[in-house]
């Protein structure tokens, strides 16, 4: 039960907005000194900066357990919970959102300052009406005030975030979640502010300050905002109806969701809160909805509870007694939290154990326990943490090591890197500050408390700074600010070089016909400067594209990089792509996709343009491949023709002869002749037009090859290196470990049977041209393949050579791959 020597206890029950807070700061500076414990350090924060205007600095303390602030004449105290010094009497003392006794995690400390913190002269107890019953039962003799709403609160449904009325907060339970809804509104609404427990006092204060001023519309929240944070809202959205609660998800509960509701409205000010979804576990139902705006909850009946004064005298009679179970019917014990787990962890280790055997130690161990973990790295990881603290404290002088302690500020102080590594470092940092306010932990208490109070603001301003980039565009909230919601009414203009601008900012270039935006800009408003360039961009674009279809051909240009699909560029931007034709035949154009913009009338005057471009530029560069392509194709020519012109076309200018010796050998001498006036030359093992293997058509080779996936020598060299099994160069054929560019194959072959008298022996020598790197390996291979035999020769001396009379093609295939050039000789001699 309460203690009941109390003059006065009071209970203002209600909800949110009621003033309870008000009531308490008033209540407290009426009397020569106070006290009100809260559920937050930032809530804390907030009303001792409050209650300093009143009284003044040197006369007002904050207590909580990263934060000592508690002058020599310190009369009012704003503390956390936790936090509440039991050994100092105060005139007053309030306790604020005291129905989180009911909260699993920490419930029992709520409910201990309940029943034990006392005023001299007055107390307070605030929270929501679900806590009347608690109130009556544990403190019999308070007399409750009830106090309603001083504004209404409406359901106003499901709105997108896109639709989000301005002065919304948009409240998620991850960090996570957060993140990725502040993403959205800076991409869809120019950005937001952002709010979690988390933070530090002066990152929230930051934060909440640009929503107050306007500077941002929006604001994005844990769950943190509905412990008294004041702040001008309007509308509350919830991303989500569910929570980890710290062992498991679940819903929340009315009167969680009623808690933060009431965020919205202020005084007189009515408020609405609604959804993001319509439907699924995101929605809320009706009865939620209906409990809410009328204020109806359960009652609670339960309280959590653990004893508040455990006994010292041993480890397990301390144990004992955090783990004995409450007397009193609406109390139930607390479930096992963090301190309790780690003691136990530690309690099993016997150094533990031979040094915490006196009631000095014992009690020293638990403050060590009591260490809260802000990192979040769970039991075991923050046992062995309280166990490095433990040690020094329980031996010597009892104080930790100021080097060791003095090194892990230093490895934390580091204010690069993104939102979450430096909100990953102030975690770091609020453990090493609790333990800077633990007066006898340290040499100097009141030195590294100031360092640590110096890094957490170092850490914070950068934080508040990599929130602001990464969420809040100040240039788009302008924007916004200026048109509405209405991206198209934005004055977009466009300069020569193609820069797009809205009024004096830069938003991006118009390269070609792709409006590209600055990158300056983030990825996160690409939508809506899109959505404002679009109108304007319109009439540009087909400016441009008139241009192109009247384009010289001189303003057209071939590009082919690696890995990529050959392309046509104008004005130096890409307006298409070649594509293979079908049947292997000559390429054709497709347009970029940027030119999907233009109207389909002039896109296809752009694509006409162009394809005949590609047509004029093969005749100039390729001339024999556009001339066998129309072999291919006339229907007067033979099928041998035919399927010889196409396998051509389709090899770029060269195939080996052995995949087309069929048709060879019904080709007649009209038809040779039509090959070679084509450019082409009938050589021993390949078929080949000598002019597609010189420099100046090597892009085109290039573009045509790629469209098979084929390879182009990097270099004009005679001979190139072949590794095993690797498929030769386009042009070049595979001899051993080697490769041979085709014309020059041949040249060897004439020079060979230009030597040579009958099938007599002979010496040969291989033209200077192509000696240069060909291995006398290699020589041998392609001698016999062009039907020669080598005859036995003394040591020492150089190989003869005799005419076989027949050629023997080399074991490895040619360039190209012989079913392609089946199929096509196929299609052409049927063709016609």
């Amino acid at each position: 039960m309460a203690r009941s020597d109390c003059p006065s206890v009071t209970a203002v029950l209600g909800p949110t907005n009621t003033g309870k807070t008000h009531l308490a700061i008033e209540r407290m500076c009426g009397h020569s000194s106070g006290m009100i414990g809260f559920p937050l350090r930032l809530l804390a924060r907030e009303v001792y900066d409050r209650v300093v205007k009143i009284k003044g600095a040197d006369r007002v303390a904050l207590v909580t357990g990263e934060e000592r602030i508690v002058p020599p004449n310190a009369r009012w105290f704003l503390c956390t919970a936790e936090s509440m010094p039991s050994d100092r009497e105060a005139a007053f003392v309030a306790l604020d959102e005291a129905q989180l006794g009911a909260d699993p995690e920490r419930g029992h400390v709520f409910t201990d300052r309940l029943l034990h913190m006392r005023g001299r002269d007055e107390t307070m107890i605030l929270g929501s009406e679900a806590l009347r019953p608690m109130v009556q039962a544990l403190v019999p003799d308070a007399e409750i005030i009830a106090r309603p709403r001083f504004s209404t609160l409406s359901y106003a449904g499901v709105k997108k975030i896109s639709r989000l009325p301005k002065r919304s907060v948009v409240v998620a339970f991850s960090a996570e979640e957060v993140y990725a809804v502040a993403e959205m509104l800076r991409r869809l609404r120019g950005g937001a502010a952002v709010v979690m427990g988390a933070l530090s006092p002066r990152t929230r204060n930051a934060q909440v300050a640009m929503f107050q001023a306007g500077e941002v519309d929006y604001l994005v929240a844990t769950d943190a905002i509905g412990m008294g944070l004041n702040m001008d809202v309007n509308h509350v959205a919830f991303a989500s109806l569910s929570k980890f609660d710290g062992r498991r998800q679940r819903r929340l509960t009315v009167a969680e969701m009623a808690q933060i509701a009431g965020r919205a409205g202020r005084h007189q000010r009515d408020g609405t809160f609604g959804a993001l979804s319509e439907d699924g576990p995101g929605a809320f139902t009706a009865d939620e909805i209906e409990a809410i705006e009328e204020h109806r909850f359960p009652p609670l009946e339960k309280l959590f509870w653990r004893e508040g004064g455990p006994s010292f005298a041993s480890v397990d009679a301390l144990i004992g007694d955090l783990e004995r179970r409450p007397d009193h019917a609406v109390l139930k014990a607390a479930p096992e939290a963090i301190d309790l787990a780690v003691l136990k962890r530690l309690a099993n280790e016997d150094w533990v154990r031979d040094r915490a055997r006196s009631p000095h130690m014992v009690a020293r161990l638990w403050s060590a326990c009591g260490v809260p973990d802000f990192r979040k790295t769970g039991a075991d990881a923050h046992a062995r943490f309280v166990a490095r603290l433990f040690d020094p404290l329980s031996t010597g002088r009892g104080h930790l090591p100021t080097d060791w302690f003095a090194a892990e500020l230093a490895r934390l102080d580091n204010v690069q890197g993104d939102v979450e590594t430096i909100a990953g470092r102030i975690a770091a940092a609020r453990s090493w500050a609790y333990i800077a306010h633990r007066a006898d932990w340290l040499a100097d208490p009141a030195h590294w408390a100031e360092r640590t109070r110096a890094l957490e603001e170092r850490l914070s301003d950068a934080l508040h700074a990599s929130l602001t980039q990464r969420f809040v565009d100040k240039r788009t909230t302008m924007l916004l600010r200026q048109i509405g919601a209405d991206a198209r009414a934005l004055p977009v203009t466009i300069a020569a070089d193609g820069e797009v601008l809205v009024e004096d900012h830069a938003i991006g270039r118009l390269e070609g016909f792709r409006f590209i935006v600055d990158a300056r800009a983030g990825h996160a408003d690409k939508k809506l400067l899109l959505a404002a360039a679009e109108r304007r961009l319109a009439s540009e674009r087909t400016r441009r594209g008139e241009a192109l279809v009247a384009a010289p051909d001189n303003a057209l240009s071939l590009v082919v990089e690696a890995g990529e699909a050959a392309a046509i560029n104008w004005q130096g931007h890409r307006v298409a792509v070649l594509r293979a034709a079908r049947h292997g035949l000559l390429p054709t154009v497709a347009l970029d996709r940027a030119l999907d913009c233009l109207p389909p009338p002039l896109r296809d005057a752009a694509r006409e343009r162009l394809q005949t471009w590609l047509e004029a530029m093969m005749v100039r560069h390729l001339p024999g491949v556009t001339a066998l392509a129309a072999i291919a194709r006339e229907p007067a020519a033979s099928g041998s023709e035919r399927a010889i012109a196409g396998a051509l076309v389709a090899g770029t200018g060269v195939i080996a002869r052995a995949e087309v010796e069929e048709a060879l050998a019904t080709l007649g001498d009209e038809g040779r002749r039509r090959l070679r006036r084509a450019g082409v030359t009938i050589g021993t093992l390949d078929l080949f037009d000598a002019r597609v293997l010189k420099p100046r058509a090597a892009p085109w080779r290039q573009a045509l090859v790629g469209l098979r996936a084929g390879v182009v020598a990097s270099s004009e060299a005679p001979v190139l290196p072949l590794a095993r099994n690797t498929t030769p160069p386009h042009g070049y054929r595979a001899i051993g470990r080697q490769a041979l560019r085709v014309d020059l194959v041949e040249r060897i072959a004439r020079a060979a049977h230009d030597t040579r008298k009958g099938r007599e022996p002979f010496d040969f020598a291989v033209p200077s041209a192509v000696a240069a790197g060909l291995t006398t390996e290699t020589l041998a291979r392609l001698m016999v393949a062009l039907g020669f035999r080598r005859l036995p020769a003394p040591a020492g001396q150089a190989a003869r050579w005799a005419w076989h009379g027949r050629r023997r093609p080399p074991r490895q295939a040619a360039a190209q791959p012989s079913n392609a050039f089946a199929d096509l000789a196929r299609f052409a001699a049927g063709n016609g």
